[in-house]
């Protein structure tokens, strides 16, 4: 390639790091390169030792600093068309086609590019790097992180820069999101004698007719906030499968919802609201006929949401270093939340590319838009150096 940032790109992108797969090999890459310049890394393993995190400070320990953060898996490629190699970086004009260049290994290209330029600064704050795997797949790796964060980062850092896709908007907040399963657990039987059954599909679009109704209280009553694309908090059911044949009554029915809600919002009301419908409306009907029935509902995970002030010193800095006066919020969820939440640290989202190429064939990221992300960590170099 050109540059030293597109060819950094190049070696990632050609690491198959699909939530799927180990991210051994190419955190073992980073380590090398990370020592081939005199930096030392930590290594926060996931339980089952296919995955791991990796965490490196630039700079004194003892002082607060700045943190760079990325994670380094990525989304299948799985029945999508795409033109080119999607392991393989290829450069069409001034863009930069593969899996991962915009979402989000674009910008854990920028921050190693500017590694050489941290080690040569006199750092008067340290800059720490954070990368992290299965963000795709539930944020899994910064749960571990962040258990681990107080010892890795002893003094606590100012603000950590999240890297995702913003085209180097300053994001100052994002929603939280809980994800439920349901089951339903209804009575079989022949589809002529109906009445005497217990339908879990029935019962179970009973319960989604319910999500929806609350969705379209939260798009009638608010809360508002005109920063977000989607003003308001929202429901939504995403997968739903159940019954076996036309002629049985469904015995089971799953399906899996979620709730994106304003950050500041709880969603412990919401949560009693529909496990009160289940209790008092649906399981009293479906248990008249047969007292084995009834819905489980389980919580299976939750990402944090965040909301910094935009007139706070990380905001006005990550302002500052992008040389933009704007921002915004987003609704997609980031590992910003759980900086915020469970390591207790300020945080902004802030990357090369647009969110609108993540996730889909021919993903790319504009080399100008490294080029922004990369003027962006040279001035946090230098500010770190004041």
């Amino acid at each position: 390639m050109t540059s030293p940032v597109i060819d950094i790109l190049d070696t990632l992108i050609g690491f198959d790091t699909t939530s799927r797969n180990s991210n051994l090999d190419l955190m073992d890459w980073v380590a090398n390169y990370l020592e081939q310049h005199g930096v030392k890394s930590e290594l926060v393993y996931a339980e089952e030792g296919r995955k791991v995190n990796l965490w490196a400070t630039i700079g004194p320990r003892d002082v607060p600093g700045y943190v760079l953060s990325g994670h380094v898996d990525t989304v299948p490629v799985d029945g999508q068309d795409w033109a080119t190699d999607p392991f393989k970086l290829t450069r069409v004009g001034d863009r930069l086609y593969g899996r991962g260049t915009c979402d989000m290994k674009g910008f854990d290209a920028c921050v190693l590019a500017m590694v050489p330029e941290m080690v040569a600064a006199d750092l008067k704050r340290p800059i720490h790097i954070a990368f992290t795997h299965d963000e795709e797949s539930g944020m899994l790796g910064v749960k571990t992180l962040m258990s681990e964060v107080d010892r890795l980062a002893p003094v606590k850092p100012v603000v950590c820069f999240v890297g995702e896709p913003t085209s180097m908007q300053v994001i100052v907040a994002h929603k939280g999101k809980s994800v439920y399963h349901a089951t339903v657990r209804g009575k079989p039987g022949h589809s002529s004698l109906a009445p005497k059954g217990v339908n879990a599909i029935d019962y179970a679009a009973d319960l989604i007719v319910k999500i929806r109704d609350m969705e379209r209280r939260f798009e009638a009553e608010g809360p508002f906030d005109p920063l977000y694309d989607i003003a308001h908090s929202t429901a939504h059911t995403g997968t739903v499968k159940g019954g076996t044949a036309l002629n049985i009554v469904p015995e089971r029915c799953e399906f899996i919802f979620e709730f994106r809600l304003l950050p500041g919002l709880d969603i412990a009301p919401y949560d009693a609201e529909l496990r009160a419908y289940i209790r008092d409306e649906l399981e009293p009907r479906m248990q008249a006929i047969d007292p084995a029935t009834g819905i489980d509902l389980v919580r299976v995970n939750e990402l944090h949401g965040f909301d910094t002030a935009v007139d706070s010193e990380p905001a006005l800095l990550a302002k500052r270093l992008a040389e933009r006066n704007d921002h915004g919020k987003v609704a997609y969820g980031t590992e910003a939340g759980f900086f915020v939440v469970a390591g207790k640290i300020p945080s902004v989202v802030i990357g090369p590319g647009s969110i609108e190429q993540a996730h889909g064939a021919d993903e790319y990221v504009e080399i100008a838009q490294l080029d922004k992300c990369m003027t962006f960590i040279r001035r946090l170099i230098a500010h770190s150096a004041q």
